[in-house]
């Protein structure tokens, strides 16, 4: 990232752990967010269950409480599990890996243009959803089954692993990866819109000396990253959750998947969930830039201090 040129930046191993790690506590902090936007963005959709029927949801905040008074606060950390996997091998690489790949393709400089960072920012986001696809689907799936105890509802999944089974064995194995194409377009709109915006502003902020690189300028950039990124994915990912979360054979992929949207709900139906994918999304890089940053000095001190255990001479 911007800013580390004045210091020995950490090694790429480093970085790959404390993307993980500081993704894993961002999805803690604002999973009840993620949940409440998954459920406003199903709402609606062709073929409702029952039971989506049974539960309107308005708003963030009403949706959250909706969710708590029918079916319990433990609800809202539905998938966590799963979303924990996500981060571990999404956010790892997509994030992690996003330094070394602006490298590479600026063939070892750091001055690297928008193009370059772009660039990095669709490939490791594409690499990422190639291999944890799977952890995607099921978090979706979790998240968007209603439980309604009075009703007597049986619940899709009952548990992680069994959902993995279930999928595996009811779909195949492509059950497992399936919206990985919207999802690749997606998490490259995402990691170009997080990534570069938050590499830019930070570069900003240091170069004008308008805040040193610390929490504030963290918070800053993360802060910006997460509104832009909420402004040009949300489309994306309004489809992507809808087709990742229907029944075999209700969409014909998912191109059809955003025709049917616009012909029955109208334009407006790919913003559904905005509020909260703005609150989670703003939140969430908020938490994890600020957490990656820190982490990655932390793990950084530890590594020096055991590679050199005396110290300087």
């Amino acid at each position: 990232m911007a800013g580390e040129s004045k210091t020995v930046a950490p090694t790429a191993a480093v970085k790959i752990f404390s993307a993980g790690a500081a993704a894993c506590v961002a999805d803690l902090v604002t999973f009840p967010l993620d949940t409440a936007k998954v459920r406003l963005q199903i709402q609606g959709e062709s073929k409702a269950s029952l039971e989506s029927q049974r539960v309107k949801y308005k708003g963030v905040f009403g949706t959250i409480f909706t969710i708590m008074k029918t079916e319990g606060p433990r609800s809202l950390y539905n998938g966590l599990v799963a979303g924990l996997h996500r981060q571990m091998s999404f956010a790892s690489v997509r994030i992690g890996l996003y330094d070394t790949m602006k490298q590479f393709y600026n063939r070892g400089s750091d001055n690297a243009g928008i193009g370059i960072r772009l660039l990095a920012g669709c490939t490791t986001g594409s690499m990422a959803v190639t291999f944890a696809q799977p952890t995607d689907v099921v978090k979706v799936r979790f998240q968007a089954q209603v439980r309604l105890p009075e009703c007597g509802t049986a619940k899709r999944y009952s548990s992680t692993i069994h959902a993995y089974k279930t999928i595996a064995r009811d779909e195949g194995i492509k059950g497992l990866w399936k919206g990985c194409l919207p999802n690749i377009v997606r998490n490259s709109i995402v990691n170009c819109s997080e990534l570069v915006t938050y590499d830019i502003i930070k570069e900003l902020i240091l170069k004008y000396d308008l805040m040193t690189d610390n929490m504030p300028c963290h918070f800053t950039a993360g802060f910006a990253a997460g509104f832009c990124t909420t402004i040009v994915a949300s489309p994306v990912d309004v489809v992507k959750t809808r087709y990742m979360n229907s029944v075999p054979g209700q969409y014909g992929g998912a191109l059809n998947c955003a025709i049917t949207m616009m012909v029955k709900e109208g334009p407006t139906a790919f913003y559904k969930g905005f509020m909260p994918s703005f609150l989670r999304l703003g939140s969430w890089n908020i938490v994890m830039f600020v957490s990656y940053e820190q982490i990655q000095r932390c793990v950084e001190r530890i590594r020096r201090s055991w590679t050199s255990p005396l110290g300087p001479a």
